[in-house]
């Protein structure tokens, strides 16, 4: 059964309202850019992150996290990230 708070009807232009918890969840603000694709029978819609580039590898992916600061990272970096702090922390540097 669906939550009644989450549905929502396409209005004239097809345009959707999205519930503010879901935007602040996703940290989605206004003037976002969302990426919206069919996957077989489904609606897929999420942030675009054309320039949100990981700041270790500069690798843009739907998988990239913005992290505290505003520092955006990607799986990728995220474990070259850690590799390289467990590494000085076995040199005893951290």
């Amino acid at each position: 059964m669906l939550n009644q708070d989450y549905v929502r009807y396409i209005d004239n232009f097809g345009r959707i309202v999205l519930p503010t918890d879901i935007r602040k969840r996703l940290k989605i603000l206004p003037q976002d850019f969302m990426e919206i694709y069919r996957e077989e029978d489904q609606i897929v819609m999420k942030p675009y992150w054309q320039d949100k580039p990981c700041i270790v590898t500069g690798e843009v992916t739907n998988s990239n996290k913005v992290l505290s600061g505003g520092v955006v990272i990607s799986p990728e970096g995220a474990r070259l990230l850690l590799q390289d702090l467990l590494a000085l922390r076995l040199q005893k540097e951290i």
